[in-house]
């Protein structure tokens, strides 16, 4: 791999930000969003769409997201293509300046959004290379600087970097979910009308928030569900207290082992009760802990919306979008969990169910969100199981 043009102490002329890496590594470039700096992991997404909404996933806390796209602002920002109120993720670096948005649905320029939500960005990284490195040497630790005065505290930005604990052991769920249970009823955008709500529902679904994505609680409500949303911490008794028809785990950011310490028991007490399980993400992988299964820390983790998934029941092959760091161990899986999906770029475990009940969850994201929507089935499946219990 060539040496980084990063390693100088000395900022460019007219240099504005920094990445500064644990190593030492220090990328320059223009800062771009909000002053200040920020610490966290740094990953990053081949999506060509969607910047807004990867960065108000909630399961990006602690990470500083760099899109392999260059065109990022293009669409500009509105107030429907979010994923959370008050995003999470750390930060952005981007290959070149923000581009002017020229979309009939841009409300604002992404720069804008990116000061209301208090997030840095970094522009004019050689993003193809900082992937590379993430590919060969694994997800880095890093403190992202915006200085518009161009001065910058080199050692104590790194030591911000080098001090950082990391992902593993660390819980995030607790930050980003909600505080008390809400309703939710709010349907899928549809083009002309934008969002509908739910006003006849079937079912009741208690959906566990561990930082759920709003695009799932829309898909549930579209096909005919009450949603009912806990916080991560709610307990069995908590969730089977609302009388759900089924209970969905969603996705959230952190080390699925440090959120398992308060959330396995609860879900434990849930698959006692017989019901209708459906996991998505950090979902999935609670589920797992749950029947007694293992995780672990990815390389660099899957993130984008162009992740090929072969379904091992039929045999198709979907392409889905993905954002994990962590993962669940294959052959830690009990006897009574089958393997449903996997990753066809690395053979990662993407997808289990119970064999005799109707329990199941995938890694990927069937709402997309942005990305494919490859996987919606998973939903109507989950009705399905709903429909005949």
């Amino acid at each position: 791999m060539p040496d980084s043009m990063s390693h100088t102490q000395t900022p460019p002329e007219n240099a504005t930000a920094a990445l500064i890496l644990g190593d030492g590594s220090i990328f320059w470039g223009q800062g771009v969003g909000a002053e200040g700096n920020a610490v966290g992991e740094v990953c990053f997404n081949t999506s060509m769409t969607g910047y807004q909404e990867i960065m108000s996933d909630p399961s990006y806390a602690g990470q500083i997201i760099t899109f392999t796209f260059p065109h990022i602002g293009n669409v500009g920002t509105n107030h429907e293509d979010i994923e959370t109120i008050a995003p999470s993720a750390r930060g952005c670096i981007l290959r070149v300046d923000i581009t002017d948005p020229a979309n009939w649905r841009s409300v604002g320029h992404y720069d804008e959004w990116l000061q209301s939500c208090g997030l840095s960005g970094i522009a004019g990284v050689d993003t193809r290379y900082l992937t590379r490195r993430i590919r060969a040497l694994g997800a880095p630790h890093a403190t992202i600087c915006h200085a518009p005065d161009g001065q910058f505290d080199l050692p104590a930005l790194h030591a911000q970097a080098v001090k950082w604990p990391g992902l593993e052991g660390m819980d995030l769920a607790k930050g980003v979910s909600c505080r008390k249970t809400y309703s939710w009823d709010e349907t899928n955008w549809v083009l002309g009308k934008g969002y509908g709500k739910q006003t006849n529902p079937k079912f009741h679904v208690v959906a566990v928030d561990f930082g759920a994505k709003l695009n799932i609680l829309r898909c549930l409500a579209t096909l005919g569900c009450k949603v009912t949303v806990v916080p991560a911490d709610a307990t069995a008794d908590d969730v089977l207290s609302h009388k759900p028809d089924g209970v969905f785990l969603s996705n959230g950011p952190g080390d699925p082992a440090a959120t398992g310490e308060y959330a396995v028991p609860m879900i434990k007490g849930v698959l006692e009760s017989g019901l209708p399980i459906f996991g998505i993400c950090l979902g999935h992988q609670m589920l797992a802990l749950a029947l007694g299964a293992k995780t672990e820390k990815m390389h660099h983790g899957h993130r984008g919306a162009n992740h090929p998934v072969k379904d091992l029941g039929t045999g198709k092959v979907e392409i889905t979008s993905q954002n994990h760091g962590f993962v669940v161990i294959p052959t830690s899986l009990p006897d009574n969990v089958e393997m449903t999906h996997i990753s066809l770029f690395d053979g990662t475990l993407e997808g289990i169910a119970l064999r005799d009940r109707p329990v199941f969850s995938v890694q990927h994201h069937p709402e997309a969100s942005p990305g494919p929507q490859d996987s919606h089935y998973l939903f109507e499946r989950f009705i399905g199981y709903m429909e005949s219990c």
